[in-house]
Formats: structure tokens, sequence, C-alpha cells
């Protein structure tokens, strides 16, 4: 069984926020190949043989890297700077593939926009599929980062939706990560409520039913919505029966019954539990507790999960209680006696090559 992290970020070299520095103050000055050459092959190999150690001391096999979302500045008011700054992470992340083409592949990052059609990230899309091989794509649902200066629209509003038809074609996912975040929140706390926002903005639209083959994996366990499903269970339900008399006049039959100690009456066939619409998304592991894992396993199932650490991260700390970091996150699914080895299969493996197919495809430029 090959040990595949599918939430992993660009161990960034020191020279990148240098770039992003100058890209700041320098309205424009400076080209990207200028300023690419800043980042040097020696320092690329330097940050990823720390990533690989830290890969090899826990039994991981490969990462999939994307840019650092914090890092992002899409709440910047020019494209043309968000455009290279992206590129150049884009361009890095590449050269650490066609290093360790055996150990890492690119999720690429976005130049969204605040305020600015989706269409802008196209050709980077394009770029970063076509010729460099990236296996995904990086979406911040929230590119106005908290700021409200230009209000980032849900999900499931249509300015999405070329996006999404984009996707399909190319037959790619979108790992849902929120980035910086400029209000009231930091951005820790600022990525749960954009991931829960994610999963009750695209189920209360016709995303899924637009856009049946479409592939989202949501961040850190999906924010809070796995661990509050019981309050989405009565929100779903009650606006069902709002919106359908059939459905109205079942459950309150289906109470009925209950109360009487009878057998319910047969649920409507086009009915839909919310647990099962939850399982049209794909989950991430990366939530550093025991318990919470074995609800999420519970909840969505194990064929819609997949191993992620974000190692190096946030949850690279040392837990005297566990007595080990808090992301050594296969240790800690390893020790869920309920799951089978079928669900380790799954969740470490199987599942990551269902979500991002392009994973066997070879590394342009590798040798």
């Amino acid at each position: 069984m090959m040990i595949i992290d599918a939430h992993a970020h660009l161990v960034t070299p020191m020279s990148l926020f240098a770039i992003r520095s100058l890209i700041e103050v320098s309205g424009g000055h400076n080209t990207r190949a200028y300023l690419r050459g800043f980042v040097t092959d020696e320092e690329i190999r330097k940050h990823a043989d720390q990533n690989i150690a830290l890969m090899d001391a826990v039994g991981t096999d490969m990462q999939l890297l994307s840019p650092r979302p914090f890092t992002l500045m899409h709440s910047h008011n020019r494209f043309d700077d968000i455009d290279i700054w992206v590129g150049i992470q884009n361009d890095v992340i590449h050269r650490v593939t066609e290093l360790y083409p055996d150990r890492f592949r690119g999720v690429c990052g976005l130049p969204q926009v605040a305020g600015q059609p989706i269409e802008v990230t196209f050709a980077e899309i394009d770029r970063c599929v076509d010729e460099l091989g990236f296996v995904g794509v990086l979406l911040n649902p929230d590119p106005d980062e908290g700021r409200n200066v230009h209000p980032s629209p849900r999900l499931g509003d249509r300015y999405w939706y070329p996006l999404w038809e984009k996707l399909v074609e190319k037959n790619l996912p979108a790992h849902i990560h929120s980035a910086a975040c400029y209000g009231r929140e930091n951005y820790d706390e600022h990525f749960a409520s954009e991931e829960s926002l994610a999963i009750s903005s695209v189920l209360a639209s016709d995303v899924f039913k637009d856009f049946p083959t479409l592939r989202l994996m949501i961040s850190h366990g999906g924010g809070s919505i796995p661990y509050q499903v019981g309050r989405w269970r009565a929100h779903w339900y009650r606006n069902q029966s709002q919106s359908d008399p059939t459905i109205a006049a079942y459950l309150k039959a289906a109470e009925a019954a209950s109360k009487a100690g009878e057998v319910a009456p047969p649920r409507p066939a086009h009915m839909v539990r919310f647990d099962d619409v939850l399982k049209k998304f794909f989950f991430d592991t990366v939530i550093h507790d025991k318990n919470a894992l074995e609800h999420l396993f519970k909840t969505v199932g194990c064929g819609c999960t997949l191993f992620g650490t974000e190692r190096p991260g946030s949850g690279s700390t040392f837990d005297p209680d566990l007595g080990r970091q808090l992301d050594d996150l296969k240790q800690t699914i390893e020790s869920i006696e309920s799951l089978t080895a079928a669900d380790r299969q799954a969740i470490f493996e199987d599942n990551a090559r269902r979500v991002f197919p392009r994973i066997d495809k070879p590394v342009a430029g590798a040798n």
C-alpha cells in the first residue's frame, strides 16, 4: 500500500518571500522571468530534502503540493501582481516535482482576484495542467479574504460555474482551502468558517445536479459540518418539508407512527437524506484528533475520505499526551480499530487516485 498525502503545501524557500515584497512594492516593474530566478535549485532541493525527511519519518510515500494558502494575495488589487506571484509559486512546485517525481505531485494555486471573474484563472490552470502536469487546483472560496471590499460569492453561486465547467472538462478536482483573512478572525478560524460555508452553499444549490462528476475535496475534515451534522440534518429536513408537501406529509405520518409504535410509511423516492448528499464531497483527514477522525469516518464513510496531513503545518506541534506530533496522522488512523484493511487502503491510497487520477501521469520535465 502506498501512502499518499493529498493535502500538503510547498515548504517555502525564504527567497520567495523576498520576491513577494518586490512584487508588492514595484508596481509591475519586474517580470516573472526575472523574479523566478531568485529561487535557486540548491535552495529548492534543501527545502524539499527537509520535507522528504519528515515524510520518511512518518511513512508517507507521496505528497500533493500546493502553495501555502495564506500567502496567495487574492485580495491584492492588481491582477498582474497576483498572477506573477501565484505563477512563481507554481513554478517552484513544478521544480520540486521535477527533482523528486516519485515523491511529489503539484496542485496549482490559482491567481484569483477579489471582484474579478473566475475566468482570470483559466490560463494558469491550462499552463499548470497541460504543460507542467499538475493533478488538481487549490481553490480559495473567499478571495476577498475577509475584507468585505468585494464580498465573495458563495460556492453555489453562478459566478463559479465557468470554473466547474473547466474542471469537469479537464477531469480535475478542486481542493477547497481558504487563504488569508483580514477580518475579525485569524486564518485558522477563517479556514473552518469557509470550509463549512463551502459545503452548505453547494448543497443549497444545483451545483452537483448541473455538474454530477465534479470532485470537491474540503480541507480540514469539512470544517464544522460533519461534527454539527445533527443541526444540518434538521435544517435539511425542514427545508425539504417546507418546499415539498409530499415530504411534509411523510414526515408528519412517520412521526405519528413512531409515537404510536407503528411501522413508518415508506419514504418518498425523491426524498434525499442529508447524510447521502454530504457524501458527494470528499474530505481530508487534517483534523489532528482521533475522536474527530472516527466521527468523520462514521459520518461520511471511508470512501469519501483522503489521507492528508498538511505536514509541516499548523499541526506540526508536539503533543505531550500523545508523545508525538499532532500531524502524525498515519499513526493515529492506524490506531482506529474499527477500520478494516480495505478502509485503510481506501483512505491511504485508493481515494487519492480516484479523486486525482492524473497522479499516475509522469511529471513534465522529470528525468
